[in-house]
């Protein structure tokens, strides 16, 4: 499975962005998918994840209540809803699938060890 992150960009504090994570396989409507991001000098950090259906959806505290993340599984695509953004949410921005049928839980979606196909990065950059 090839995964394609786009949707990245330089915007001001306090507006919006929508990334798109596109995969080349139909499994990936079985996967779950999480979205990463890694800001120059730090670790990488679990943003969000969704799982298969989109029925549960995840967040890290510090995006909870501006981010939202979602799926199309028809177009093979998850998005991710960037608002009211921060100048600390500059980083680059992953997005990452389980293999087909992985269940995903609070407790497995953060860890990057949970997921087999990672896609590359886009710039989001967050001016203040």
């Amino acid at each position: 499975v090839q995964l394609q992150a786009s949707g990245g960009g330089l915007v001001q504090a306090g507006d919006s962005l929508r990334l798109s994570c596109a995969a080349s396989d139909r499994t990936f409507g079985s996967s779950g998918v999480g979205w990463f991001r890694q800001a120059p000098g730090k670790e990488r950090e679990f943003v969000s994840a969704i799982n298969w259906s989109g029925s549960s959806t995840y967040y890290a505290d510090s995006v909870k209540g501006r981010f939202t993340i979602s799926r199309d599984n028809a177009k093979n695509t998850v998005y991710l809803q960037m608002n009211s953004l921060k100048p600390v949410d500059t980083a680059v921005y992953s997005c990452a699938a389980t293999v087909a049928g992985r269940m995903v839980g609070s407790t497995t979606v953060g860890s990057i060890y949970t997921y087999r196909y990672w896609g590359q990065g886009t710039q989001v950059t967050v001016s203040s």
